[in-house]
């Protein structure tokens, strides 16, 4: 048991940049502030841990993982690489982040501008919570990167609610429930839909959420629309609503 455990332990090579360019990824591009996105290998693609632990059977089926660049095999490797990094070398791997959030702070400090970051590109962890816990240092006082993701975790989603972490809900066919207290609340949430994007849905306006990936300055309490895109044009799920 040793011998298998410190096999699977020691299958991952140094990683050198766990971010990645917002301009590699043909929507992120499109937001108007530079942005940077940790990409994960999702779900329980490593086998021993799951990155995506609320997601539905609907969502992972319709994951946009492949998509793009993740089409390739040495992009799909370097993701599973990072997320094996993560599993098996939790401490290494937050001062990393760390160190290369501090170089991008300090990069937004010396051109005076905002950089835009989201951690969870394909994956569902409260980063900012873990990088607190093994570096001692809490992003959430950032005046220079701004933070965005989406989430399926209700909980992370309230704990951070009304602070500096901007994250929108998204909506599966489990979770129906969840959507509406969220919005209850004042909050937003990201729905996929198969044809156009109706003007509203829920009793909430709906805003087009594929003109931008930076949903840091959307507006309070509406639904982020989003057309069906790859596999997830396929779903029978629920998970895209009709």
């Amino acid at each position: 048991m040793q011998k298998t455990k410190l096999t699977t332990q020691l299958s991952y090579t140094t990683v050198k940049k766990l971010l990645s360019p917002g301009n590699t990824n043909a929507k992120t591009a499109k937001n108007e502030l530079e942005t940077f996105i940790l990409y994960l290998a999702p779900a329980n693609t490593i086998g021993t841990h799951n990155v995506c632990p609320f997601a539905s059977e609907g969502c992972k089926a319709s994951c946009l993982y492949s998509a793009g660049r993740g089409a390739f095999t040495n992009v799909q490797n370097a993701r599973i690489n990072k997320t094996k990094f993560w599993a098996y070398n939790r401490q290494s791997f937050y001062f990393q982040l760390h160190s290369e959030l501090l170089q991008l702070d300090f990069l937004a400090l010396a051109q005076n501008k905002k950089i835009a970051i989201r951690l969870n590109g394909t994956s569902d962890i409260d980063h900012l919570d873990l990088l607190q816990r093994y570096t001692g240092h809490n992003w959430l006082t950032s005046k220079n990167l701004l933070f965005y993701d989406y989430t399926k975790n209700a909980n992370v989603y309230k704990k951070y609610f009304g602070t500096n972490y901007k994250l929108t809900f998204s909506m599966s066919e489990t979770n129906f429930d969840q959507v509406k207290d969220i919005l209850d609340i004042g909050g937003n949430v990201a729905i996929v839909f198969r044809n156009e994007l109706p003007e509203t849905f829920l009793s909430k306006k709906v805003i087009n959420g594929d003109l931008t990936d930076l949903r840091y300055f959307d507006p309070c309490n509406v639904v982020i629309g989003l057309k069906a895109k790859g596999k997830a044009k396929k779903d029978n799920s629920g998970f895209v609503i009709n």
